[in-house]
């Protein structure tokens, strides 16, 4: 009989076991969809603020022609940034945009 009774416990731990699993994987499960959504929107505002900082970059490639009175560099700077998809610095060459 206590073989038995061994085998009922060792039934019960392993039932315990599968109910701590299952509960450990839907919560994987969970938190990969948020995972998922949360890459998704970080995607969609990375692309949002490339265009913004392209835009400006652009911007003021237009707005600052290099024989103006900006010194040719910093028209370059802006050129160039806006060529390269890249926004130049707000507080280095195009400082003056911002002001």
């Amino acid at each position: 009989m206590s073989s038995l009774l061994w085998r009922l416990r060792m039934l019960s731990v392993v039932g315990l076991l599968e109910q701590h699993e299952l509960s450990a994987r839907r919560r994987v499960e969970e938190l990969r969809e948020e995972a998922d959504g949360i890459q998704a929107e970080l995607a969609l505002t990375e692309l949002e603020w490339n265009e913004w900082a392209m835009a400006r970059s652009r911007v003021g490639a237009v707005l600052v022609p290099e024989n103006g009175n900006v010194d040719a560099k910093a028209a370059r700077d802006l050129r160039d940034a806006a060529g390269s998809g890249e926004a130049p610095n707000p507080r280095g060459t195009a400082a003056f945009l911002y002001e």
